[in-house]
C-alpha cells in the first residue's frame, strides 16, 4: 500500500557524468511512499531479491532471505525473553552483520531500538539505558564492560564477538582485548547474559508475535548532544525512517539491485543508519561492512568488492585522497559519494573525484530529521560549497533568528528550518525541548543558512557558534573557509571568546604546517587582504596536535572555547 502526497515532477538537466546516462533523472517532486514499518524494507527486498547479496563482513555473506530470516529469529528469541510492543531494547554494536539483524529483529517484535555508542563511556550508557528504561541489550563480548556494571540492570544482555570472523592474525590480538577487559570468565556464565549466536539458532523464525505496530510509533531512539544526567534523545518514528530512506532511493535514481553501498559509516549514527542500512535496503543493494574506518582497509574493500556508493564525512575523504595517491586506483567503480557531518572543502571533494570518478556532492541533516534534509544534485548541476537542494517532500526557509521574519533574500543569512515527513517524533519524554525544537510543524535546526536564486543553501553556521563582536555577526564557517588558504596552515578552528570591549573577539586556534612553516607576519597580511577588519582574528593559539573532533569529522567548537592563546 502507498500513501500518495501530489504528482508534480521537475526534471533534471543533462549530465556530463557517463555513468549518469543509465539513471533515471525525473526525480518525483512528491512521492508515494510506501506504507510498511521499518523492518518492512528488509521484507521487501527479501521478497524481490531473495538470493541477492544483503551485506559482507570479512569472508561472511548474507543474502537478503538469510538475512530475513535470521531477524525473524531475533524477534523470536526477544518475545521469548519476555519483550513486549513498545519496550525498549538497546544495540550496541559496531558495523557487522548483527547490527542489521539486531535492529530488524527489535522492530519485529514490536519494540524500540535505543542506539548506543561504542564511543559513549559507561556513565552515558547508563543515563540512556535508565533514561529509556531498556529491558534489553544486544552488545559485544569486548563492549561488555559499558553494560554490565551499570546502575540501570537490564533483565538480559545478549552477546556477540567478532572473534571468529577476523583474519587469522587478528584473532590473538582480539582474544588478548577480551581477556584484559572480561577476565577469563565467558560472559554468558551469568543467568541474566545470553549468546545470541544461540538464541538466533534456537528460535523458531515463525514464532514471533508480529504485533503491528503503528507507523507514527517509535522505531528508533538515539542520543544527541549531552547524555550524561538526564539524557536528550531524539524519537524517530518507523514512518519517518522509511520516509527518508525512500526520500534517497529517488535521489539516487531509484535503482533497484544495481548498485552496492560502502558501509562504514557507523550504523548507531542516523547519517549511517539512513544513508547505508535504510537506503542499501530499499536499493536492495549489499553492504560492503567493516566495523571501523581505516583508510588502507577501506581502499582494500573498494578495490575488491567494488561498491558503487560511498557515504563517508569529509575527514574520510582526506584520509583516503592520502592513500590513493601513494597507491592508485586501477579500476573506478565508485559511481557518487554523498559527504555530510560536516562542512566540505571543495579541494577534498575534487581530489576525492579525481582520485575515483566519483560523483562528489555534500548534504546535509541532522538526527531530528532521520535525518537526511539536503543533498547536492548527481546531474552535473551540483554547486561545491553548498549542500545542495531540499530532498522531495522537504520543505525548507530561512527565518531571522532575531525577528523570526521569513527571509527572502537572495544570499541573506537565517536560520533554517525544515518541514518534512522525516522530522521526528520528538525528544523522548521532553516536551519542553520538543516544543522549542518544533514549532507550527517546522524543525528549527539551529543551522545559519543562505540560499541562493536558484534554491540552492548553504551553511553558514551554527547559530550557537554566531560571534557577535562590536555589533558585527561573525560567521566562524566563513573565516575558517578563507584562513585554510594561508599557507603555513594544516588545520584550525575560530572561535568567539567574551571580551569587555567588543561583547566576544574572533579566535583562531591554528595547526601548523611543517612545509611551509608557519609565519605570523605571513598570516596576518593574509587576514588583511581578505577578511573586513571586524573578521580578523584577534586571538591566535598555536595548537599542536589534532583539533578536538566528534566520530563525523566536526570540530568540537565548544571545547575550544575559553581557552588561553596570545592576543595581537
Amino acid at each position: 500500500m502507498m500513501r500518495s502526497l501530489r504528482k508534480e515532477h521537475q526534471t533534471a538537466p543533462s549530465s556530463n557524468a557517463p555513468w549518469l546516462a543509465n539513471y533515471p533523472l525525473c526525480v518525483p517532486h512528491h512521492l508515494e511512499y510506501p506504507e510498511i514499518q521499518a523492518h518492512g524494507l528488509l521484507e521487501r527486498a527479501s521478497q524481490r531479491y531473495p538470493e541477492r547479496l544483503a551485506c559482507r563482513y570479512y569472508r561472511q555473506s548474507l543474502t537478503y532471505s538469510q538475512l530475513e530470516e535470521l531477524a525473524r529469529r531475533c524477534a523470536s528469541g526477544l518475545v521469548n525473553l519476555g519483550v513486549q510492543p513498545g519496550d525498549r531494547v538497546a544495540v550496541l554494536l559496531p558495523n557487522i552483520p548483527e547490527h542489521i539483524v539486531a535492529l530488524n529483529g527489535v522492530w519485529m517484535a514490536g519494540a524500540t531500538a535505543v542506539a548506543l555508542s561504542p564511543l559513549m563511556t559507561p556513565a552515558e550508557v547508563d543515563g540512556l539505558l535508565q533514561a529509556t528504561d531498556a529491558r534489553v541489550v544486544i552488545t559485544l563480548d569486548l563492549l561488555a564492560p559499558l553494560v554490565v556494571n551499570s546502575e540501570h540492570k537490564v533483565e538480559h544482555i545478549l552477546f556477540t564477538s567478532l572473534r571468529d570472523r577476523l583474519p587469522h592474525w587478528q584473532r590473538l590480538g582480539y582474544a588478548f582485548a577480551r581477556v584484559r577487559r572480561l577476565g577469563f570468565w565467558p560472559p554468558a556464565d551469568h543467568p541474566s547474559q545470553h549468546d545470541f549466536a544461540d538464541m538466533l539458532e534456537l528460535a523458531d523464525p515463525g514464532a514471533h508475535a508480529a504485533s503491528p505496530a503503528s507507523l507514527d510509533d517509535p522505531a528508533y531512539i538515539l542520543p544527541t548532544g549531552g547524555t550524561t544526567g538526564r539524557p536528550k534523545a531524539v524519537v524517530l518514528s518507523h514512518r519517518n525512517l522509511v520516509s527518508n530512506a525512500w526520500q534517497i532511493y529517488h535521489w539516487a535514481g531509484s535503482r533497484e539491485a544495481q548498485e552496492s553501498i560502502l558501509a562504514v559509516l557507523p550504523l548507531f549514527h542516523s547519517y549511517g543508519l539512513t544513508t547505508c542500512l535504510m537506503t542499501g535496503m530499499a536499493l536492495a543493494a549489499p553492504l560492503i561492512m567493516h566495523h571501523r574506518f581505516i583508510p588502507r582497509v577501506v581502499a582494500r574493500m573498494i578495490v575488491e568488492h567494488r561498491p558503487s556508493i560511498f557515504s563517508a564525512v569529509p575527514a574520510m575523504l582526506t584520509a583516503m585522497n592520502e592513500v590513493f595517491r601513494l597507491r592508485p586506483l586501477d579500476d573506478r567503480c565508485l559511481q557518487y559519494c554523498i559527504s555530510g557531518g560536516a562542512p566540505l572543502p571543495p579541494q577534498v571533494a575534487d581530489e576525492f573525484a579525481v582520485h575515483t570518478g566519483a560523483v562528489v556532492v555534500e548534504g546535509f541533516g541532522l538526527s531530528e530529521a532521520s535525518p537526511v534534509t539536503h543533498t547536492g544534485p548527481l546531474d552535473g548541476t551540483n554547486r561545491p560549497g553548498t549542500i545542495g537542494l531540499p530532498l522531495p517532500d522537504t520543505d525548507a526557509r530561512l527565518v531571522c533568528p532575531h525577528s523570526g521574519r521569513i527571509v527572502t533574500g537572495a544570499d541573506e543569512v537565517g536560520e533554517l528550518l525544515v518541514r518534512g515527513p522525516q522530522v521526528m517524533l520528538g525528544y523522548w519524554r521532553d516536551d519542553v525541548a520538543t516544543q522549542e525544537a518544533i514549532r507550527g510543524g517546522w524543525l528549527y535546526t539551529g543551522d545559519l543558512a543562505t540560499r541562493d536564486q536558484d534554491g540552492f543553501f548553504k551553511i553558514v553556521d551554527r547559530k550557537k557558534d554566531l560571534i557577535i563582536t562590536s555589533g558585527f555577526n561573525v560567521y566562524p564557517g566563513d573565516v575558517e573557509r578563507v584562513l585554510r588558504g594561508c599557507p603555513g596552515i594544516r588545520d584550525l578552528a575560530v572561535v568567539g571568546v567574551p571580551d569587555d570591549k567588543r561583547g566576544e573577539l574572533v579566535k583562531a586556534i591554528i595547526v601548523p604546517e611543517t612545509d611551509p612553516a608557519f609565519d605570523r607576519v605571513v598570516f596576518e597580511r593574509f587576514c588583511e587582504e581578505h577578511l573586513s577588519k571586524h573578521k580578523r582574528p584577534r586571538v591566535i593559539e598555536m595548537c599542536a596536535g589534532d583539533l578536538p573532533r566528534n566520530f563525523l569529522g566536526k570540530v568540537l567548537r565548544r571545547e575550544l572555547r575559553g581557552q588561553s592563546g596570545s592576543s595581537e
